[in-house]
């Protein structure tokens, strides 16, 4: 497996983990993911200005997904913005805090804004799947509110939560989801088995600030076309106009095993390459593998046919 995170690879059974986030709750600690606090009477106008998505739109209580880009319209993080009611927090891989921060200061001049890293103070817990909902009405509600943020996030395609929570309570409220009959604790090949499924990048992994804004098939979620000027616009805009970009991110199923490597080729069915792999996964040896890559628009069509270079073979894979 590639994009490696730091938890356990599974607790005993990653197929059933994977299941259980499919058709139950999947339990995750995502604790090592970066959060960053921005507070000061300006804060939403400047975040507006520097975010794909329209923060200005949104009430306290509310988030979105965005990208944050530099004036070529290249990607420099892919956050998750969520709004309360003296602040702002910024949600984003781990060890983007650094770099999020550093961008965001360098135009920071009048504006009353200040810019604080979360992360060291605050862990994460990820509840996904269609019954997190129920575990987090059964096991949350009377804990929530008390240093407890629970926010909604749908990202592998079903209902999800994120719930943060003081790193000295990580631990109690992990047992706590874990006591549901609903929520079963769940490892890293379970997440990017399901994220992967779902489509879902990983700055660092599947995106760089090599891509383009709308490379990264995030934009129905992540970009706004309305509203207004921000740092990278014009570009965005323009690719917006021409109707497509040379390349996008798309899922592979392959047909057999092993995963591929990071940074191995896709290519056509005549053997030109069309792309290259950001990640893959495969949760046991009788399984297919899953892939994220970049390929040519020619071959984002679900259904298409493709190669992939796999333990020094070509191995059939199809887009979906």
């Amino acid at each position: 497996m590639t994009g490696e995170r730091s938890f356990p690879p599974h607790f005993g059974d990653p197929l059933a983990e994977f299941n259980a986030g499919r058709t139950t709750a999947a339990l995750f600690d995502v604790g090592d993911r970066s959060q960053i606090e921005v507070r000061g009477a300006d804060r939403v106008a400047f975040l507006h200005n520097f975010c794909t998505n329209d923060v200005k739109r949104l009430a306290a209580g509310q988030g979105c997904e965005a990208f944050v880009t530099n004036v070529k319209g290249r990607v420099l993080g892919h956050v998750f913005l969520f709004v309360e009611a003296d602040g702002v927090w910024l949600e984003s891989v781990a060890g983007a805090d650094e770099t999020l921060i550093a961008h965001l200061d360098r135009y920071l001049i009048t504006e009353d804004v200040q810019l604080h890293s979360r992360t060291a103070e605050f862990g994460e817990l990820l509840v996904t799947g269609p019954r997190a909902e129920a575990v987090r009405s059964d096991r949350l509600q009377p804990v929530e509110g008390d240093e407890v943020r629970v926010r909604r996030v749908d990202w592998f395609n079903q209902p999800g939560f994120l719930i943060v929570v003081p790193r000295d309570r990580a631990a109690e409220l992990w047992t706590r989801l874990s006591e549901s009959d609903d929520c079963r604790p769940a490892g890293s090949l379970a997440f990017h088995a399901l994220r992967i499924d779902a489509g879902f990048p990983l700055y660092g992994v599947d995106i760089s600030e090599d891509n383009l804004a709308q490379e990264v098939g995030r934009t129905a979620r992540a970009i706004s076309f309305t509203k207004g000027c921000y740092l990278g616009q014009e570009p965005i805009a323009r690719i917006d106009a021409m109707g497509h970009v040379n390349r996008e991110l798309r899922r592979l199923r392959l047909e057999q095993g092993p995963p591929p490597e990071t940074g191995v080729r896709i290519l056509s069915p005549d053997n030109d390459e069309i792309g290259r792999v950001t990640s893959s996964v495969q949760l046991t040896a009788a399984s297919q593998p899953l892939a994220l890559g970049y390929v040519r628009s020619r071959y984002t069509k679900a259904g298409t046919c493709v190669l992939v270079e796999s333990g020094g073979e070509r191995v059939a894979a199809t887009v979906f």
